[in-house]
């Protein structure tokens, strides 16, 4: 027994260097929002009650395994309901949770506060995407992983921010209360930021909420934390964080640049500005199952090679990207991609990997089909 705890002790001492100097890294973030830091010291304080009662129960345990050995001539007593055994070690545990519970309550009331919000976020999820919704500012988006496929199929070296990076990050104010609205468009999804402490479904037909107020401007990047089908792992989030005046600027500039992209509807596109734009809207958003090739994965995701969809008929190509297909994963992109996007991509599928049907589809003319779908709204 001495030589077991000798070797213990001794294992102990090794490894403190490493605790002390952080090289173990297990422990949570105490991230840059008031709350994250409010979980991590309660995270903190029930770990180090944790502690002192593993302590004291296996100090208990090994004394009284050592002083109380047979070898030592010890006899065991017998004894049957004591009263007040029974109620101390009732008593004991309730005070240890009452001791954990004031703690934990008082932050869970302020995780539940969202009132009073400066700026609100509608945050939607989709396979497997993400759409941000700034209300009241006329600024709607999609954020979509923009790690190249090639790191993924290990045709490339792994970037720093591996599945990490996205075409266009969260922009967010320093020192303003953010509220967030979470839903879902197709499944249940999980919106996770560990530094902002930010953790929450988002399920279809309900509307969830949470906040924060970020103290230092930078960049944060969490994922999706629920399984959500194929592509789970390739729904990232980066949240840009700036000063004040900086998100205003950018906030302005995005403004006009959605305004002038809603204009690109009207005007005629060449086949090569189709082509080009339809190239980079495939990647984005059609690659991960099609892939890059558009060999597919037959039999779940079909190739678009010759395929009779792509190379026959344009309406019921149009059709099938805008309004998807029941009971497979094509999903429908009607919501999700502009007038310009959705005529892009089209056009590029009907004209890539030598299908060469030599269809040009218009913007304008996805558009009419659009309106037409909403009552002209």
């Amino acid at each position: 027994m001495a030589s077991a705890l000798a070797f213990v002790a001794a294992l102990a001492l090794a490894c403190m260097p490493a605790v002390v100097s952080g090289a173990w890294e297990v422990n949570l973030d105490p991230g840059v929002t008031e709350i994250s830091r409010a979980i991590f010291d309660l995270h903190m304080t029930i770990f180090w009650i944790c502690v002192a009662i593993a302590c004291l129960v296996f100090g208990v345990m090994l004394w009284a395994a050592y002083f109380h050995r047979k070898s030592r001539g010890a006899v065991a007593k017998h004894f049957h309901e004591n009263t007040f055994l029974e109620i101390l070690w009732t008593l004991i545990p309730i005070g240890i949770l009452v001791l954990m519970a004031v703690p934990a309550t008082a932050t869970l009331i302020k995780i539940y506060d969202p009132r009073d919000a400066e700026l609100d976020v509608l945050v939607t999820g989709y396979q497997w995407r993400w759409r941000y919704q700034y209300l009241d500012q006329e600024l709607d988006y999609f954020s979509n992983m923009s790690t190249p496929m090639e790191q993924v199929t290990n045709q490339a070296a792994k970037g720093e921010n591996y599945l990490l990076e996205v075409d266009r990050p969260l922009v967010l104010p320093v020192g303003k209360k953010i509220r967030f609205l979470l839903t879902s468009n197709d499944v249940i999804h999980s919106w996770w930021v560990p530094a902002i402490a930010v953790k929450q479904d988002a399920i279809p037909g309900f509307v969830n909420e949470a906040w924060t107020v970020i103290d230092k401007p930078g960049i944060y990047r969490g994922q999706c934390a629920e399984l959500c089908g194929q592509n789970h792992a390739f729904m990232p989030i980066v949240l840009d964080v700036r000063e004040e005046e900086e998100f205003a600027a950018w906030l302005s500039e995005a403004q006009a640049e959605a305004a002038a992209a809603g204009q690109e509807s009207t005007r005629e596109w060449t086949m090569d500005e189709l082509m080009a734009r339809g190239e980079e809207v495939y990647n984005t958003n059609c690659a991960a199952c099609h892939q890059v090739t558009g060999a597919g994965v037959p039999p779940v995701f079909p190739a678009l090679v010759g395929s009779p969809v792509v190379t026959g008929d344009i309406a019921a190509h149009e059709a099938i990207v805008l309004q998807g297909k029941a009971g497979t994963a094509m999903q429908s992109f009607a919501s999700q991609l502009s007038a310009a996007d959705l005529a892009a991509v089209i056009t590029y599928e009907r004209n890539a990997w030598g299908n060469n049907t030599g269809d040009l589809i218009q913007p304008s003319a996805i558009a009419e089909k659009l309106s037409n779908a909403t009552g002209g709204e």
